[in-house]
């Protein structure tokens, strides 16, 4: 019952932040690609509450992943405000807020890939839980990059806000970089404060 609720109660913030994202979005179609994996995660979550229930602790990161990307559809990633604040506090020269999204999309998966490896898979081994995690956000990374890329041929500049680049020709190595980091440092809080399925592993 308690994973029933947890689950509803994502879903009841992430709805709320649907309706406040959408409803002014700098640009609707950016919106539109930014938050789709929140679409996706709606129906999975709702379908795995009792067959796999998470940590509540894992929910809570997986609530929040979807509002970093909430706010990165209501104002692009390259006019988010939190990364506006961080741009001109440490004088950076672009706003980092795509770097933590992709942060996120490392750190977030690799909790989950660990707990269906451990819980449904059967592997035992941390060693391979870490490197499976981690090479599987890694996976996940690159076909975002190949989404992103594929937007920009078939979309041209309308494709723009979406890629987030501001001029950087590094962006997409940079951005698969984030997201390894943000896969280890998972594995890292996975494994020292983890679920108490992970403790005695």
């Amino acid at each position: 019952m308690e994973a029933k609720s947890d689950v509803a109660w994502v879903i009841g913030v992430w709805i709320l932040g649907l309706v406040v994202s959408g409803l002014f979005p700098s640009d609707r179609l950016t919106w539109v690609l930014e938050v789709f994996p929140v679409f996706i995660a709606i129906p999975v979550l709702l379908a795995t509450r009792t067959s796999f229930p998470l940590p509540r602790y894992i929910l809570v990161l997986i609530c929040l992943h979807g509002v970093v990307l909430m706010i990165g559809g209501q104002y692009t990633y390259a006019k988010a405000p939190p990364g506006e604040w961080v741009r001109d506090l440490f004088g950076l020269a672009r706003n980092p807020y795509d770097r933590l999204g992709h942060l996120f999309q490392g750190f977030v998966p690799s909790l989950i890939a660990a707990e269906i490896l451990r819980r449904r898979v059967g592997v035992t081994s941390k060693g391979w839980v870490c490197y499976l995690s981690i090479t599987t956000c890694m996976a996940i990374s690159v076909t975002y990059e190949f989404i992103e890329w594929w937007s920009a041929l078939l979309l041209g500049q309308d494709a723009d806000a979406f890629l987030g680049a501001q001029g950087d020709p590094w962006d997409t190595q940079s951005d698969m970089f984030a997201a390894t980091i943000g896969a280890i440092l998972g594995q890292i809080y996975y494994w020292r404060k983890a679920s108490p399925s992970a403790a005695g592993a």
